[in-house]
């Protein structure tokens, strides 16, 4: 299990990446390999590029790893790759390809893929659907992106160009107003501060924009947290600001998509 709020489980059969935007600054993924790689953790070992990675977060792919889902006999809610971005450029298409033959043999569970790369989503998945006889997008499968500012907007529109039964964007940390996000073709959103050492403030009445934008566009909202800076300056028990009766009533919402809709 785990303590993300928008999900039931984790699977990581990826680990490791390489900072690429604002977003990834105080990346929580690559603190946690460095430490797990001084716990002599086996899958953290490799050290990835000093200059955007670090010890333990080198991309590694995890073929054993495939087979996870197999065994958890409940349905659940999977974020895939917590640790990892599974459309790095140098995750081959062949094994994403695997990581699809694994979640279309298990379509008890909904899969939840992040990418700050969504540049490669249409491309490579028109080769797996292919590879897969695939005629439609998997419906247990929902596509996303990280939105941090205004400046990475244009994430949303390569989301928009890859087949996907469910579209959602992670705007968290939310680092500054989006004032420019379309949201058309958008089912789900997710806003959130940042936590841990170093975090940047959040301002909340970008969080009530993106709110307001959601409800025109017909968006699901996802508040979740406020984050460290706004808990310290609220004196919030929650360190993170992630308790909802503790913010203002506008951004206590907590909402998904109603119902996968028909793939577009």
């Amino acid at each position: 299990m785990t303590s993300i709020e928008w999900t039931d489980e984790t699977w990581n059969p990826t680990t490791g990446c390489d900072r690429i935007s604002p977003g990834c600054d105080n990346c929580y993924a690559l603190t946690m390999a460095k430490r797990l790689k001084a716990m002599g953790a086996d899958r953290y070992q490799q050290d990835g590029d000093p200059r955007t990675s670090g010890p333990g977060f080198a991309l590694t792919t995890h073929p054993d790893a495939l087979t996870v889902p197999n065994r958890w006999r409940e349905p659940r809610m999977v974020f895939v790759n917590s640790m990892s971005d599974l459309f790095h450029a140098r995750v081959p298409v062949d094994f994403i390809a695997d990581v699809w033959r694994t979640m279309h043999a298990t379509p008890r569970h909904t899969y939840q893929i992040l990418t700050k790369r969504p540049e490669r989503l249409a491309r490579v998945l028109d080769q797996v659907h292919t590879d897969l006889s695939l005629t439609a997008p998997l419906p247990n499968v929902w596509l996303g992106t990280s939105i941090e500012n205004g400046d990475y907007a244009r994430r949303a529109e390569a989301l928009r160009q890859a087949p996907a039964a469910v579209r959602f964007i992670s705007a968290e940390p939310l680092l500054g107003p989006l004032p420019s996000l379309e949201l058309d073709g958008i089912h789900w959103l997710i806003v959130g501060g940042e936590s841990g050492p170093g975090a940047r403030p959040l301002d909340t009445a970008w969080v009530e924009d993106v709110i307001t934008q959601c409800r025109a566009a017909g968006t699901a909202p996802f508040v979740k947290q406020l984050g460290t800076v706004w808990a310290r300056e609220h004196q919030a028990a929650d360190r993170k600001g992630g308790k909802p009766q503790d913010w203002p009533t506008a951004l206590r919402v907590r909402e998904y998509p109603q119902q996968a809709p028909a793939a577009v």
